[in-house]
């Protein structure tokens, strides 16, 4: 392990932590979240995918009336990560200038705690904004966050006082990819679980959460855009990892790892054979299952983890290929966006036990609006959206800003409410729902009235 220097870390800690009310964007109050319904099954919004790490909610009692109400909103820099919420606590990290900053607020209210700001000079080789993409984790009254450049840092939860960080671009040689750190780190057992993607040996690293120690390495594939999922299987806890970013000839796949040494159980390579492609979509992991799944012609795989943690193919398909939104298992079934590009998506349910497409949908309506003083009416629709199950339904948010509730079965697709929260472009970061609150993030400028990118808070309570 190389070890920094007492200089190199007040160095990387060169950011500095500002205490409320002396800067930070500020938000602005738009109507007072109703109460809670008094049986109303809730829960903190701690990570990417949320608690169950597989984008199921367990909350209960939520409106089916859209538009929602809004709660509150605030202008937000570059950047595609969502929040993560636990108690009275809301983290978000964006970029603002040439600095990446880490965020404290109020969920219901949006007024600032505390920030930490450090700099950075992150550019997208490919036009996409040079924010952060991977979100805020927060285990133990400690948050972890992950710049765009693989800066590492942890922070105390209540003060926003710097723990400890890590330049992982700088200590492992890991490249910048494609386009930057995107994978979110998984806090399992005390450790930070992070797919840094570096060579020899280094895909995947575990830090003690208290220290930042390095604890264990494993993995010889580069970084992806999928996040490491915890589950257990057979009894036992493993971490699966989808890996896989820019390297030539292209490699990448699942891991199967135990997350108290990193012992690799099973590499199941699962990559497209172009060169500008990524895995992107996390695992899907059920009873002793894992279904993974890559877009750029490459499609889905369901993986069955056997006793002695080796592993059998059940099924590959190429009609379900996933681009960056992770599929939802429910009651024997798979539902998800496939397709790499706007005009190829679809939205289609797959049974989990064959792989068979049971029916696919490509979700379109008429959109009527105003722009340039006069009425325009165009056909619109979720292209690659995102899916959260929840309260017996499904939350659907369109890459173009819209937000729907969907009934999926097997028996096929069904509205139930549409509404149109912003008309903007990369609306690809999954809304994060807690206590009844749902939090949407705007992530390039609305065409018809020109609000700025911006994180918006609304009420589903019933």
């Amino acid at each position: 392990m190389k070890v920094l220097s007492r200089r190199t870390l007040l160095q990387a800690l060169a950011g500095r932590t500002v205490l409320a009310g002396t800067a930070g964007a500020q938000p602005v109050m738009r109507n007072p979240p109703r109460p809670l319904s008094p049986d109303a099954v809730t829960h903190d919004w701690a990570s990417f995918l949320g608690p169950t790490h597989n984008a199921v909610s367990t909350e209960t009692r939520l409106s089916r009336s859209l538009p929602p109400p809004l709660v509150w909103e605030m202008e937000k820099g570059a950047g595609y990560t969502s929040p993560a919420i636990a108690g009275d606590r809301l983290l978000f990290l964006h970029r603002m200038g040439n600095e990446e900053v880490v965020e404290c607020r109020h969920p219901e209210t949006g007024a600032l705690k505390w920030d930490f700001r450090y700099p950075t000079r992150y550019r997208d080789r490919y036009g996409y904004n040079n924010g952060p993409r991977s979100s805020p984790v927060i285990a133990a009254g400690r948050v972890f966050t992950l710049g765009a450049e693989s800066r590492l840092h942890a922070f105390d939860l209540a003060t926003g006082r710097g723990l400890w960080t890590r330049d992982l671009r700088a200590e492992y040689e890991a490249g910048q990819d494609f386009f930057g750190t995107s994978s979110t780190p998984l806090v399992e057992g005390g450790r930070v679980i992070v797919n840094v993607g570096a060579p020899r040996g280094a895909c995947v690293v575990a830090f003690e959460a208290a220290t930042g120690r390095e604890l264990w390495r494993a993995g010889d594939w580069g970084p992806s855009y999928a996040s490491p999922v915890p589950a257990g299987v057979h009894g036992r806890r493993r971490v699966f990892v989808f890996a896989g970013g820019e390297s030539s000839p292209p490699a990448g796949g699942l891991l199967s790892l135990d997350p108290a040494d990193g012992t690799v159980d099973f590499a199941f390579p699962f990559r497209s054979r172009t060169y500008e492609s990524v895995n992107a979509s996390c695992p899907v992991v059920f009873d002793d299952k894992v279904f993974v799944s890559a877009s750029y012609r490459t499609g889905g795989a369901l993986l069955r983890v056997l006793p002695d943690f080796t592993h059998e193919v059940v099924w590959t398909t190429r009609g379900f290929a996933l681009h960056f939104n992770t599929a939802i298992h429910q009651d024997g079934y798979l539902y998800g966006f496939d397709g790499r590009n706007q005009g190829d998506a679809s939205l289609a349910c797959v049974e989990a036990a064959t792989g068979r497409v049971v029916w696919r949908e490509v979700p379109l309506w008429p959109e009527t609006f105003r722009q340039g003083g006069r009425e325009r009416r165009v056909q619109l629709g979720t292209a690659r959206g995102s899916l959260l199950a929840v309260d017996g339904h499904f939350l659907a948010l369109g890459e173009l800003g819209h937000l729907l509730w969907l009934n999926l079965t097997p028996d096929g697709y069904r509205e139930i409410a549409r509404t149109w929260l912003a008309a903007a472009y990369e609306s690809w970061t999954l809304p994060v729902l807690s206590r009844g609150l749902l939090y949407f993030v705007q992530n390039t400028r609305d065409l018809l009235t020109g609000a700025a990118p911006r994180l918006q808070c609304y009420d589903l309570r019933a």
